[in-house]
């Protein structure tokens, strides 16, 4: 076994393997860019190495800074984790010219399953099911018109050396193939350096499952069942299962083989995941057709160590350092069900917009770790209260893993466990992904990877805290803040003082105090009255009912009417982020005095969501265009985001250029009404 490793990551996966190197006491190496000189995972690791600038083609892109840092302190193995330089065929082989051992598959085994086009034919000749489609290399568009054409559509337009989602567009006419294969030959070009592309025919009700396989240095090979991740947005994967409800054990067996049979050609060693789409036919059968294979350990690999109680980056370690794999096919089982969600920065109703900021508040259900043991409940995080997400890296904050002996079991733990996560300071999907939990198709396991569109209208735009709770809550913490603590009280003449008490009494009637809120874009007036005994009165919409508060084991017990909830509140300048067992939103408590001069906000400005490059305009000075209509695309957090124009109007001046980087809040374009 190694004595020392570097993690050739950042993040959550970096915390993850420290957490397994330290546990079979192997020190660690961390690497770091200038953006995360106080990360997370430099503090967990054993000694760090600085390796360039924020963005990641200048450091965790730059493979032989990485393998000098490695030579230069004792490494013997370098860890890619996922992403980055995992699938990097010239990096695993000069790792190997280095003398250091990469911990994942051979650098021929990269090269073969890199491609798309060339790995759907390797695979065809292994057996393995294939989707129909044009895997070739001819890339005149002209062409690939026409094969989609010949498909029929919907087709699916996929980056050859992509992943990650990216590089993918689905079409559903021949009127709309042309921009959508402009569109993902540039993302793939971004991305990944490479813009050829292959059509295949979009499969109809898709599930996505895939199979963990695992192979060793001594020619032996195993699978650790299947994962379900047909909940995806923009082709990336939100919530993971292990086992997928419905597998048939028959299925499962024929799954497994032709993974296996995928890793066998291609003499793999180490983790990888190949990737299945599933077509769910008349009468319940499924029929399912290879994909792509990940060489690497996969984002969800939790749920599967959840289901079998095995360590995969332990197993990653053991067969890197030539050991046998751990156990045979015949000792795997599967015990009880897991699921993962991935909680990300980004705006769900905004088309799930990458968000950034400062994590002000960051807390995360009680849990264990794998460092003791798996558990009910598990977080995966590689960043810490007060962190910053940035623009350079990938919008991922955590990944919130349940287990459960049954999949209705794991389904209540997530909900809970979605619940206690709190998190202010930017914007992020928890309250989305609680909606989807809780929505009847993935209640019920009527799933494929059209799930969140169809059920769109219980997704998005919910509010399921009510405005009477939002507002009691609101008071409620106001007053609390208001009280002097008890070391105050208990001050030498404090409390005596009647005139230092802050409990609104007055000497002749009820004392009154007005609230002036924002509340789902409307502005509402409450009034607080304390009646002579002490009691709180909130009258709302001209309905009046007591309200009382107290302490609880977390946050606050909020009593108001008959409405009784333990609420957790937290102030951001002036909005009140309310968080409750029914969900979460956010009040504004309105100061009429420092707003009596704000101005209406201009009208026609066109400004960059959050930072980026500009990749195109579709509009020059001049042009008319209609509300809606696509003026630019921009890149940002390794996605494109379309700029649509608000109103009608004439573009007045461009006032960027392709290939700029602007800043978040910059203007675009001008537009006049």
């Amino acid at each position: 076994m190694f004595n020392k490793i570097l993690i050739a990551n950042r993040g959550e996966i970096a915390c993850r393997v420290a957490v397994t190197a330290r546990r079979l006491a192997i020190q660690t190496v961390a690497v770091y860019s200038d953006a995360d000189a106080n990360a997370k995972h430099v503090a967990v690791c054993d000694e760090s190495v600085h390796i360039g600038g924020s963005a990641p083609k200048d450091s965790y892109l730059r493979w032989e800074r990485i393998i000098e840092a490695a030579l230069a302190t004792g490494a013997q193995a370098i860890h890619p984790g996922y992403g980055f330089l995992s699938e990097n065929e010239e990096f695993a082989q000069a790792c190997a010219r280095a003398g250091l051992v990469f911990i994942g598959p051979l650098p021929a085994s990269i090269k073969a399953m890199g491609l798309k086009a060339e790995s759907k034919q390797l695979m065809e000749k292994a057996g393995v099911p294939l989707v129909p489609g044009y895997h070739g290399a001819d890339q005149d568009p002209a062409l690939l018109q026409r094969e989609a054409d010949r498909m029929g559509y919907p087709v699916l337009i996929k980056a050859s050396a992509g992943g990650g989602g990216k590089g993918m567009r689905a079409v559903d006419k021949t009127e709309d193939f042309a921009a959508a294969l402009a569109s993902c030959k540039r993302e793939a070009i971004n991305s990944f350096g490479d813009d050829a592309v292959l059509i295949e025919k979009y499969v109809q009700r898709p599930r996505h499952i895939e199979i963990q396989v695992f192979g060793d240095t001594l020619g032996n090979y195993v699978h650790l069942f299947e994962r379900d991740c047909s909940v995806q947005r923009r082709h990336q994967k939100v919530l993971e299962e292990a086992p997928a409800p419905g597998m048939t054990p028959e299925l499962r067996e024929q799954m497994g083989a032709a993974a296996v049979a995928a890793a066998r050609a291609v003499n793999y060693v180490g983790a990888g995941t190949v990737e299945f789409i599933v077509e769910q036919r008349a009468g319940g059968d499924m029929a399912f057709f290879f994909m792509e294979m990940n060489t690497r350990l996969q984002v969800e690999h939790p749920v599967t160590e959840a289901i079998t109680g095995q360590d995969l980056v332990e197993w990653q370690l053991r067969v890197a350092s030539g050991e046998p794999l751990p156990l045979r096919q015949d000792q795997l089982q599967i015990s009880g069900h897991a699921i993962e969600a991935r909680i990300c920065a980004e705006n769900p109703d905004k088309q799930f917009l990458p968000a950034t900021g400062q994590l002000q508040v960051y807390e995360l259900p009680a849990c264990l770790t794998f460092e003791r043991a798996p558990g009910a409940v598990r977080v995966d995080s590689g960043v810490r209260q007060g962190d910053a997400i940035s623009p350079y890296y990938d919008s991922m904050v955590a990944k919130l893993i349940v287990h459960g002996d049954s999949r209705a079991q794991a389904l209540s733990r997530l909900d809970t466990a979605l619940a206690r996560t709190h998190i202010v300071g930017l914007q992020t999907n928890v309250q989305f992904l609680r909606h989807v939990v809780q929505s009847r198709s993935f209640a019920q396991a009527d799933l494929d990877t059209a799930l969140i569109p169809r059920e769109a209208a219980v997704l998005f735009m919910q509010e399921r805290v009510g405005l009477r709770l939002a507002v009691a809550s609101a008071v409620a913490h106001t007053l609390q803040q208001e009280q002097p603590s008890q070391a105050q009280q208990q001050a030498p003449g404090n409390w005596r003082d009647p005139w230092s008490q802050r409990d609104g009494w007055r000497a002749h009637g009820p004392s009154l105090r007005r609230f002036d809120f924002e509340f789902a874009a409307e502005r509402h007036t409450v009034l607080l009255r304390t009646l002579h005994d002490g009691t709180l009165q909130l009258e709302l919409a001209g309905e009046v009912a007591t309200l009382s508060f107290g302490p609880a084991i977390q946050g606050l017990d909020v009593r108001f009417g008959l409405q009784r909830q333990i609420v957790s509140v937290y102030a951001q300048g002036a909005v009140r982020h309310v968080f409750t067992s029914q969900g979460a939103t956010q009040i504004t408590v309105i100061d009429a005095l420092a707003h009596a001069g704000d101005a209406q906000a201009e009208g026609g400005r066109l400004t960059a969501p959050m930072p980026g490059k500009v990749v195109s305009f579709a509009v020059k000075a001049g042009d008319t265009v209609k509300r809606g209509q696509t003026l630019a695309v921009m890149d940002a957090m390794k996605m494109e985001h379309t700029i649509a124009a608000p109103i009608d109007g004439v573009v007045a001046e461009l006032l960027y250029a392709p290939g700029d980087q602007v800043t978040e809040g910059a203007e675009l374009l001008k537009l006049v009404a």
